[in-house]
């Protein structure tokens, strides 16, 4: 089978194509034919060496298959699912704990750049019905964090304001989920093409944020002054600030990534004074998936997909994934 590994001098030049045997599931495991895995900032962070990993390690987080063979005392999966990945596979439910993260595939473990793979049948969820195994892939990481960024960080309600930054598939998926809870959604870009990508998405109001540099000041005035309910924040300290201005008095911002890693620390007088809270989410538990499954069923969304690469052309995904110039997941077909 072919397979992607990063390794030394890392940088998109670590990234080498091998060929493999094929593993053979033990008890307790299941073999998954890969046919499809999605690029995530955290995959680039991986390769760049920003997350270390080991030298030689199978790339991406996010896979999607079928199951071909099972081990001894397998009992959740049978031969034929149709399965996707889990970020964390040690977290089954409940709230989060330091003994149920790590594990990530493509960091911790091996990950999904491969034909096949041998994980626990823990290690998987069932696929959306109707998904193709390109659409599934985009969920795992991206799709689970913006599920609970929108339903487990506040209590949404139909009519409420929802703000989200930027294009990134986290941005995208949040967007998507707040629209299906009947919320309005003020959306951020710089780029005039990708406003309109945006709109069509569903995003009630839209914002170019190079031509109105203070951005918290138009969503608040796109809710008549009040602010927003909730804020998926993906920038970090660059973006929190303005984030916590375009809250309404007991807003809550989901804090979901670092993407820029600047900016002033945040108001703190302005979190008391406004009750704003601020929660962080790292993506979600297995139960959290399969809520998430379900919910996608129930409302027919489906992810957006920018381009599609082969397993072996993974380097020109990343190449592409670092223009980002991309809207929409970045799939790559196995």
């Amino acid at each position: 089978m072919k397979t992607v590994t990063i390794g030394a001098p890392w940088g998109l030049d670590g990234l080498t194509v091998h060929d493999r045997d094929i593993p053979e599931p033990g008890p307790g495991e299941v073999l998954v034919r890969v046919r499809a895995s999605s690029l995530n900032h955290h995959d680039l962070l991986v390769v760049r060496n920003a997350i270390p990993t080991a030298d030689q390690r199978l790339l991406l987080s996010d896979g999607a298959g079928e199951v071909v063979a099972v081990g001894a005392g397998v009992s959740q999966l049978a031969v034929g699912d149709r399965v996707m990945s889990t970020f964390f596979p040690g977290w089954a439910d409940g709230p989060v704990a330091a003994s149920k993260k790590g594990r990530i595939p493509g960091t911790h473990t091996d990950g999904f750049a491969a034909e096949y793979v041998v994980r626990a049948e823990t290690a998987f969820t069932r696929q959306p019905v109707g998904y193709s195994m390109a659409e599934a892939a985009t969920l795992p990481c991206a799709g689970l964090t913006a599920w609970n960024a929108v339903t487990a960080c506040t209590r949404l309600q139909p009519g409420d304001w929802v703000l989200t930054l930027g294009t990134g598939s986290v941005s995208l998926f949040a967007l998507q989920f707040a629209k299906a809870c009947g919320a309005r959604v003020i959306a951020t870009s710089s780029s005039e093409d990708k406003l309109a990508a945006l709109t069509r998405l569903g995003a009630d109001h839209v914002v170019n944020y190079r031509a109105e540099p203070k951005w918290a000041h138009a969503a608040r005035a796109l809710t008549g002054g009040r602010g927003v309910d909730l804020v998926v924040e993906v920038g970090g300290a660059g973006s929190l600030r303005q984030s916590i201005a375009a809250c309404r008095m007991g807003g809550t911002i989901a804090m979901v990534g670092q993407l820029d890693g600047g900016g002033d620390e945040a108001p703190m007088v302005d979190l008391v004074v406004n009750s704003t809270s601020i929660h962080g989410v790292s993506v979600g538990s297995h139960a959290d998936q399969l809520a998430m499954v379900e919910a996608i069923e129930a409302t027919g969304i489906r992810p957006l997909i920018d381009s599609h690469f082969p397993l072996e052309r993974l380097a020109d995904a990343f190449a592409h994934q670092e223009t980002q110039r991309h809207v929409g997941k970045i799939s790559i077909d196995v």
